[in-house]
C-alpha cells in the first residue's frame, strides 16, 4: 500500500532526513487510562477513527481513551545526535510513550508538536504509543467546528492523529528554526535562525552570504520581483552550517492599509490598493473530514478558487497542513487565517441575534461569552502565539482573524494590540462578524440575506471596512431538505441559471457599489458543501462543480 500523504510535510524548512510514519498502526478505545496489552485492530494514520477511511469508523467520546501503537525499526545509519519525532496534529490531548517510557504531553488539537526520542532508543527497535483524550466541545480547549451533536454550521467530531507523522535525524548544532521577514520598502529580507553553531551561510540568487544565529541578518534583494496572486514569484534559498542544511523560500510581499483617493483606508498589496475577493474555506473533505485524500485535494481546491475568479481563501476555524500553505504560496492565493476558537456553548442571543439586530457587548464579560475559565483563556492566547509562530514565514497569509462571531471571544482589543506588536507584518480582524470592540484593522461584517452596505464612518473609525462573510446561496436539488436545515436565512436555488443570475446581481448591485464606497474585501460563503451545509460552489465529495466556472470568473473579474 502506498503511504497516504507521504509528501515532505514541511516544504519551507526541508532537509534530506525524512522517514514517513503514515500507514497502518494499531489502535484501541478504552474507558481506562492504562495502556492496553492487546489492541482492537488497525487504523490507517493519519485518518481519525471517526472516518470510515481509517478502517475504524467509531466515535471517541470525551470519557474514552484512544490508544495508538506502532512497532518499527530505525537503521543505525539514520540515527544521529537527535532523532526528532513530529506529529502534524493530534486531537486533542496527547501523551507519547517511546519504548515504554513517557516522552511528551501536548495539549491542543490543531497545532504540531515534536520530541527528541534519541534518549529512549536502545537499539534499532522502536515502539511508539499514544494515549489520546478528546473533550471535543465539552471543555474550553479549542475544538473548531467540531461538535458531538453535529448539525447546521457544526460538523462531525473527530479525534486522534489526523495529520502526518514523521521523523528526521540531525546532528548537534543543527538549524533549529528560521524566521523570514521581507521588507518591500527597503528591498531587503531579514533572516533569523537558532542554532548552537553561531555561524552559517545562505545561498541565494547565486550568491553566498555569511549569517549568524540569534540576530537579524539583513540581505539586500536587488530589483525584487514582488509576489502577488497574479505573479506568485518565490525566492528559493538554502541555509547551511558545518552539520546541517535546510532548503526554504520566501516572497517579497507587503500587506498594509493605505488611504485611497477618497481618503478612506483600504487594503494595499505591495503599496497599491488591492481589492480582495475571497471564499470561506472550511477545509473539510467528505472522506477524511479535516484530512484530505491526497496532496492533489489541496491543489485542486486552490486551483478551483482561482479559476472562479477569487484571490483569497479565508481558512475558517482550522489550521491546515503546511503543504496547503506551500501550494497557496506557489500557485498564488492570498489567505486570511482564522485562529481556532473554543466554543463550549452556542448561544442564540450572543451568536445568532447580532446577524439580524446589530448590538455589541464588552468581551471582558467572560461569563456572557462562556470564557470564565482563566486557564482556558491563557491556553487560547498561547495557541494564537503558536499559530503565528508556525505560519509566520508563509507569504500567502496576509490577515489573522482572532475571533469569529463571538465564539470563545475575550479581551480581543488587548489581544490585538499584543499580537500586532509580535507580527506587525500582517493585518488583523479582531472580531469577525459582530461584537466589535472598536479595535483591530477592520470593521468586519457578516451579512446574509440583507444587502451588503458599507457602515458609517463613525462605526468604521480609523480602520478599513470588509465583509468577512456574505452570500451563502444554496444551489441544490434537495430544496426541501435544505429548507429544513438552513433555508430560513439563505436564498435557495435548484438550477444553475437562476443561481448564476442571482450571483451576478449580488456582485453588480451590492459588492461593486460597496467597493466604490470604500469596502476593501468580501468573503463569499463558501467554496464547498460541508455535511448539512449546501451552499458551496462544489459538492462535499468534490465530484460536482455546481456552476459554470467561466461564468462565475467573468462576474468576479468585473469587480
Amino acid at each position: 500500500m502506498k503511504q497516504p500523504l507521504s509528501e515532505y510535510p514541511r516544504p519551507q524548512f526541508k532537509r534530506d532526513s525524512y522517514i514517513c510514519l503514515n500507514g497502518y498502526w494499531e489502535y484501541a478505545i478504552r474507558k481506562e487510562e492504562t495502556i492496553p496489552e492487546s489492541f482492537d485492530g488497525q487504523i490507517l494514520v493519519p485518518y481519525s477513527p471517526e472516518v470510515e477511511k481509517s478502517g475504524v469508523n467509531k466515535t471517541v467520546m470525551p470519557d474514552d481513551y484512544l490508544f495508538y501503537r506502532l512497532k518499527t525499526t530505525i537503521t543505525n545509519d539514520f540515527i544521529k545526535d537527535k532523532v526528532i519525532l513530529h506529529f502534524g496534529a493530534v486531537d486533542q490531548i496527547a501523551e507519547v510513550f517511546i519504548n515504554g517510557e513517557f516522552a511528551i504531553k501536548h495539549i491542543g488539537g490543531f497545532l504540531p508538536f515534536s520530541v527528541d526520542i534519541k534518549p529512549f532508543l536502545k537499539d534499532e527497535n522502536l515502539e511508539i504509543v499514544l494515549r489520546v483524550k478528546d473533550t471535543t466541545n465539552t471543555s474550553y480547549h479549542s475544538s473548531g467546528k467540531q461538535s458531538l451533536k453535529p448539525g447546521g454550521i457544526w460538523y462531525k467530531a473527530q479525534s486522534g492523529i489526523y495529520m502526518p507523522v514523521w521523523m528526521e535525524s540531525v546532528k548537534d548544532g543543527f538549524i533549529e528554526n528560521l524566521r523570514i521577514t521581507p521588507n518591500v520598502d527597503e528591498n531587503t529580507v531579514v533572516l533569523q535562525f537558532k542554532s548552537a553553531i553561531k555561524s552559517a551561510k545562505v545561498a541565494l540568487n547565486n550568491k553566498i552570504y555569511d549569517v549568524e544565529a540569534d540576530k537579524d541578518n539583513v540581505i539586500e534583494i536587488t530589483g525584487p520581483k514582488l509576489w502577488s496572486p497574479e505573479s506568485p514569484f518565490l525566492y528559493e534559498f538554502k541555509i547551511f552550517n558545518d552539520v546541517d542544511e535546510v532548503s526554504s523560500y520566501f516572497a517579497m510581499r507587503k500587506i498594509s492599509l493605505i488611504k485611497n483617493k477618497e481618503g478612506k483606508l483600504v487594503i494595499a498589496l505591495n503599496n497599491k490598493e488591492y481589492f480582495m475577493k475571497g471564499v470561506l474555506d472550511q477545509g473539510y473533505y467528505q472522506d477524511g473530514l479535516l484530512t484530505p485524500n491526497s496532496d492533489e485535494d489541496y491543489i485542486n481546491d486552490i486551483n478551483l478558487i482561482k479559476a472562479l475568479g477569487f484571490n483569497v481563501s479565508r481558512k475558517h476555524i482550522k489550521i491546515e497542513s503546511l503543504r496547503w500553505y506551500y501550494h497557496c504560496d506557489r500557485l498564488g492565493l492570498l489567505v486570511w487565517q482564522d485562529f481556532v476558537n473554543g466554543c463550549t456553548k452556542y448561544n442564540f442571543w450572543l451568536n445568532q441575534v447580532p446577524l439580524f439586530v446589530r448590538y455589541k457587548i464588552s468581551d471582558k464579560k467572560y461569563k456572557a461569552f462562556f470564557r470564565e475559565n482563566e486557564e482556558g483563556r491563557k491556553e487560547a492566547y498561547q495557541e494564537f502565539l503558536a499559530t503565528i509562530d508556525l505560519l509566520y514565514n508563509s507569504p500567502c497569509i496576509v490577515l489573522w482573524t482572532i475571533f469569529n462571531e463571538a465564539w470563545g471571544q475575550f479581551d480581543s482589543k488587548d489581544i490585538y494590540e499584543k499580537l500586532k506588536a509580535i507580527d506587525p507584518t500582517r493585518l488583523y480582524d479582531h472580531a469577525s462578524g459582530w461584537h466589535d470592540q472598536g479595535s483591530g484593522d477592520f470593521k468586519s461584517m457578516h451579512i446574509y440575506k440583507w444587502k451588503v452596505k458599507v457602515p458609517s464612518e463613525r462605526k468604521i473609525g480609523n480602520r478599513a471596512s470588509i465583509c468577512s462573510e456574505c452570500g451563502a446561496y444554496i444551489l441544490d436539488k434537495r430544496l426541501k431538505e435544505a429548507k429544513k436545515k438552513d433555508g430560513f436565512i439563505y436564498l435557495l436555488f435548484n438550477n444553475k441559471d437562476d443561481f448564476q443570475k442571482e450571483y451576478e446581481r449580488f456582485i453588480k448591485e451590492e459588492i461593486i457599489p460597496a467597493k466604490n464606497n470604500g469596502m476593501s474585501a468580501f468573503i463569499y460563503t463558501q467554496i464547498s458543501d460541508v455535511e448539512e451545509e449546501m451552499n458551496g460552489f462544489i459538492s462535499y465529495d468534490r465530484k460536482e462543480i455546481k456552476v459554470d466556472i467561466d461564468k462565475i470568473k467573468a462576474i468576479n473579474d468585473a469587480i
